[in-house]
Order: structure tokens, then C-alpha cells, then sequence
């Protein structure tokens, strides 16, 4: 059927496995075109590798013109919301933390100001001043925040035009001492940083570490190194990591993060548990913490999260519940306790397909709902990340210093409208093996 060269498992609002397709097994017609040819493989992908496979409706795939059309058709709803087709450079491009913008997301705020949410380091814009916080007002002349309210992607799309070096756009701002600022900036190719933030906070308690982690992609690791070096250095011993935008992504990176804030004592211990369908039984595998340069020695662990922490982000917390006292504040996470398999067909698509489900050593998973954070916080995008006055960050510091939070905590949700100048991404988990 297949040759599977590469395996792919992905955790971040869904988990993959690579596989290449041998040419020589695609007959070659001049009427077969390639997307008849996906099709074809992506049918037979699904049929062996998906978790839900008894659950797809019975198909005639010649009645699908390419694997799109098929994969939207063989897609277990409502459960599977992230089963997809992908170009196969647009994979490439990820993987490495390539980006072509401005390097902004956008957000609404509780009082529908729209504002800069989260703000790339190595952008065009972050060089030019602009920080999470800003006021947007404008992008060129036109006012921006009806669009936000109306949830009009397609127009600030247009607006702000496609992600390709070289386009200027010009910004009309409110910076956080009231004064207006207009800022002309361009369009450029660089490499993102997912460590939006890394720094201490001297507490009552003691020195905690603060890191913001915006994606687990394999550059992640340098990055890792360089936080928790500087963490260790400074004799942390409590941490808040922020996932409030991390989709997920790479399991190998999920699993170099877990294993620096685990701590060295618990090398080797299971970590996480990644099953297969009842036909690959044999890909079945387990995660273990391992050996990382600058491992933590933690007594207390806060993630703040959002409907937009999925994946590979809650399988740090749900991997970590084990060994450590893991408490979350913000909103409830988004709830996908399964990952992919990546297959690269003809180096032209990739699919992802649901193929395994994920549970911790508790042998806990299936958190289709969710998890439920201890305390309800506002996503608060009117300050930078490490403001003290930032609802999310000030909650978890009065944590830390007093051991309870500062009240029972309601919830109060009204949805929240970001864009973002990436495509709004599968939440994945991914496992890549060659």
C-alpha cells in the first residue's frame, strides 16, 4: 500500500506521522492527474492509519476530485475538528519557524479596543518600538476595530494585504502614555521566535521564572537551552509558563520542554503514552522525560491558558499532573487529546490525519472538553506580557506569594476576536521520525 519513511506525531491541536508514498505504486496515466493520485493515497492512508477508521462513512473516492474534498468527507464529525491536507512546503516553511509580515496577532479587547496581542521579537515592527498592549486605531487610514467586532477577517485580510516581502502598510497607533504614533513598516521574511518571553520575578516567595512559549517547533530547543540556563542560573524554583496562543506542534520539542521543568530526579519516568488504532498496535509508544542540560528542581508549576492552548500544550500539562503540582488560570484550554499522522505524498501534500489518542502515566486522557482552569482570568492584552498589572501574570504571582488565589473566581467569557497573520493552524501534536 505505502512505505512509510517518515513518521510524524503531532501534538498541538492534533498529532501526525510522515510517510512517503513509493512512485513506482501511483500508476501513471496521462489522465491520472496528481490530485487524483493524493486522493487515491490519502484514501488508503485513512483506511489503515485513522483512530476513527470504523467511524468514516463508506465512499466511492472517484466521486472526489482531490484529497481536500476527501478528507473533508472522511472526517469523523463532530468529534475530529482537525484532520486536514496541507501543501507540503507550507509544512516545510512551519517546521522551521519561517514567517513572512509584519509579525503581529491582533486582538479585541474586554472594552473593544483593538490592540497588539502578541508581537514576534525579530519582526520589522517589534524593531521599531511596537510591543503587546498597543492600540491599533488604523492601518492605512482605514479604522480597524469595526472589522474586529464584526469578526471580518476577510476585509483586515485584504487590508492589510498578503504575507509576501515588500508590502508597507502604515499603522496609526495609541502607545500606553496616550500619545498617538503612525508607524510605516514593511513586510519581511524572518525567523520567528517561539520564547516570546523569558525572564524572573523577584517575589515575597523567593525567585520565580516567567516564560511566554508561542509554538513547539523544532528551533524551540536553542531557545529552550537559553531560558532555563538563565533559570537555573537564578535558582528558580516556581514557574509560569504562558500558553495562552500555543496551538502545540513537535512531540520530540513537547518532550525536551517537559523534561527541562520535570526536573533531573525524574529521568526516565513515563511521560506520555501515545496509542494507535487497533491495525497499528505496533506504532504504539511512550514519551519518557530525559536528560537536559539545565533541568529544574520545581516546587510549583502555573500555566495560563485560553481556548487557544490545544494539544501539544495541554499534553505538557496533563503529562506533567503526575509529578508535579500543576495548577491553570485563565480560560479552559481547547481540548485535544489526540495527534497525527504526517504523510508526505510526492513532496507536493502533507496529511494529517487523527491517528492516535494521548494519555499521561495516570493513563489519564480524553480531555475533549478541556481542562478547567483553577481560576478564571481575563486574557488581558492591555499590557505587555511582563507587566505586573497583566490580569493573568498579577493572578499568578499572588499565587505564588500566597498560596491560594486572590478569590473564588466566576466565569465571565465573551469571545474573544485575534487575527493573526499566520493561517489559524490545525492545534497539533506531531511525533517525526526518519
Amino acid at each position: 500500500m505505502f512505505d512509510m519513511k517518515k513518521y510524524i506525531i503531532l501534538l498541538i491541536i492534533s498529532s501526525v506521522v510522515i510517510v512517503s508514498c513509493k512512485e513506482d505504486e501511483i500508476p501513471s496515466t496521462d489522465t491520472y492527474t496528481l490530485e487524483e493520485q493524493a486522493r487515491d493515497y490519502l484514501y488508503d492512508v485513512m483506511n489503515a492509519n485513522y483512530l476513527w477508521y470504523k467511524n468514516m462513512p463508506v465512499v466511492v473516492k472517484e466521486d472526489y476530485k482531490d484529497p481536500y474534498e476527501l478528507m473533508d468527507t472522511l472526517r469523523y464529525e463532530p468529534t475530529d475538528k482537525w484532520s486536514r491536507v496541507q501543501e507540503y512546503n507550507e509544512f516545510l516553511a512551519e517546521s522551521k519557524g519561517s514567517f513572512v509580515g509584519h509579525g503581529i496577532r491582533i486582538g479585541l479587547d474586554q472594552s473593544n479596543k483593538t490592540r497588539i496581542a502578541l508581537i514576534y521579537n525579530k519582526s520589522p515592527m517589534y524593531a521599531l518600538g511596537v510591543r503587546r498592549g498597543w492600540i491599533v486605531k488604523k492601518i492605512n487610514d482605514t479604522e480597524v476595530t469595526p472589522l474586529f467586532i464584526n469578526n471580518d477577517y476577510e476585509s483586515y485580510s485584504k487590508l492589510i494585504g498578503p504575507a509576501e516581502a515588500g508590502i508597507t502598510n502604515k499603522f496609526l497607533f495609541e502607545m500606553p502614555d496616550g500619545r498617538d504614533s503612525t508607524i510605516t513598516t514593511t513586510k519581511a521574511a524572518f525567523t520567528l521566535n517561539t520564547v516570546i518571553v523569558s525572564d524572573t520575578l523577584k517575589l515575597k516567595t523567593g525567585i520565580a521564572g516567567h516564560m511566554v512559549y508561542e509554538q513547539f517547533i523544532p528551533p524551540s530547543n536553542q531557545e529552550f537551552e537559553t531560558a532555563f540556563a538563565y533559570f537555573k542560573m537564578n535558582n528558580v524554583k516556581t514557574l509560569i509558563i504562558d500558553l495562552r496562543y500555543n496551538l502545540g506542534g513537535d512531540m520530540s520539542v513537547l518532550q525536551n520542554l517537559a523534561s527541562y521543568i520535570a526536573g533531573a530526579a525524574r529521568n526516565n519516568k513515563l511521560f506520555l503514552n501515545l496509542v494507535h488504532n487497533d491495525k497499528k498496535t505496533s506504532r504504539n509508544a511512550s514519551y519518557t522525560f530525559k536528560s537536559v542540560p539545565y533541568p529544574l528542581e520545581l516546587t510549583k508549576l502555573i500555566v495560563i491558558t485560553t481556548r487557544s492552548t490545544a494539544s501539544a500544550s495541554e499534553n505538557l500539562i496533563n503529562g506533567l499532573r503526575p509529578y508535579l503540582d500543576v495548577k491553570t488560570i485563565g480560560d479552559y484550554t481547547s481540548g485535544k487529546p489526540v495527534g497525527m499522522q504526517g504523510t508526505d505524498f510526492q513532496l507536493t501534500y502533507m496529511f494529517w490525519p487523527i491517528t492516535f489518542s494521548v494519555t499521561n502515566a495516570e493513563d489519564k486522557g480524553d480531555f475533549f472538553d478541556g481542562f478547567t482552569p483553577e481560576k478564571f482570568v481575563t486574557d488581558d492584552i492591555t499590557h505587555d506580557w511582563n507587566d505586573r498589572r497583566e490580569l493573568c501574570l498579577k493572578e499568578a504571582i499572588y499565587y505564588l506569594e500566597n498560596g491560594s488565589f486572590s478569590s473564588k473566581g466566576t466565569y465571565d467569557y465573551k469571545p474573544s476576536v485575534h487575527f493573526t497573520e499566520k493561517p489559524e493552524r490545525k492545534n497539533n501534536a506531531y511525533r517525526l521520525e526518519d
